[in-house]
């Protein structure tokens, strides 16, 4: 097979261990189309020369690859890109509700903290809530592996912390509770960003200091005032962030907008 289009030594310096840099670029040419559905990868030596890694590196990322379902490691031939992936087209019809019940059925839920404090400023500035919130922070797993999926940081009214207990949060999803306690939302205003993975946020998505990772914030309006504070995490090596608009919605743009945080070099 002829070498991979983005050959190139991976680095010890970008702070990511080599197995997942490796596994990162075999990742980005199937999801790409460069290795289709029953394409053979390169041989585990030839991996090894072209990203001047070793075959223990190889082998852990290729392994990875075969645990996620991206390929098949067929024992004496070599390893197999798969179909991989849902088809997009049942997003069709579906709510954001929709959404929030699914990834329910599919994890499980652990609660990592839940106290009151005061939030960072800018999400006190949001809020118009100078003082002490109620703060929750959550992992969901995927269900029948147990891999992290998602990180979520909520910051709400401390006066839902009767309502908002661990014990409520580990049976039932928080827009089910915040339901039953007679909150009623009119509009939800999202914002995605891309950071690097700390320490804690590393260690709670189980990977790499120093990884990309994909931020979702919500900032949620009731009667018309903000809220309600709610950041998830996402590795995007398992998760992707999904849009559907209708035809009506994409001649009008209602609701989607790019900013750029641009700064300007005195001239």
């Amino acid at each position: 097979m002829e070498a991979l289009t983005t050959v190139r030594e991976v680095s010890t310096a970008a702070g990511v261990p080599l197995h997942r840099q490796l596994f990162l670029v075999l990742h980005d040419e199937i999801d790409r189309g460069v290795l289709a559905p029953g394409d053979a990868l390169p041989t585990e030596q030839t991996l090894c020369d072209q990203f001047g890694v070793s075959r223990i590196t190889v082998r852990r990322a290729l392994a990875d690859l075969a645990e996620q379902g991206y390929i098949e490691r067929r024992q004496g031939v070599g390893s197999f890109v798969r179909a991989h992936g849902a088809s997009n087209a049942d997003l069709a019809g579906r709510s954001y509700l929709d959404g929030l019940r699914q990834a329910q059925f599919e994890t499980e839920v652990e609660v990592v903290e839940l106290d009151s404090r005061r939030p960072p400023r800018a999400i006190a500035e949001a809020l118009g809530a100078p003082g002490e919130l109620l703060h929750i922070v959550r992992v969901r797993r995927q269900r029948r592996t147990g891999e992290p999926l998602i990180v979520s940081e909520a910051w709400l009214p401390a006066d839902l912390a009767d309502t908002l207990t661990e014990s409520a949060l580990l049976a039932e999803p928080l827009y089910e509770l915040l339901g039953e306690a007679g909150v009623v939302v009119d509009r939800v205003r999202h914002e995605i960003t891309a950071e690097i993975a700390g320490p804690r946020n590393a260690r709670l998505l189980d990977t790499a200091i120093g990884a990309a990772l994909l931020r979702v914030n919500r900032l949620v309006f009731v009667a018309g005032v903000a809220h309600h504070h709610l950041s998830v995490l996402l590795s995007p090596s398992r998760s992707r962030v999904l849009l559907s608009q209708t035809g009506a919605e994409l001649e009008s743009i209602d609701g989607l907008a790019f900013a750029h945080d641009v700064r300007r070099e005195p001239r």
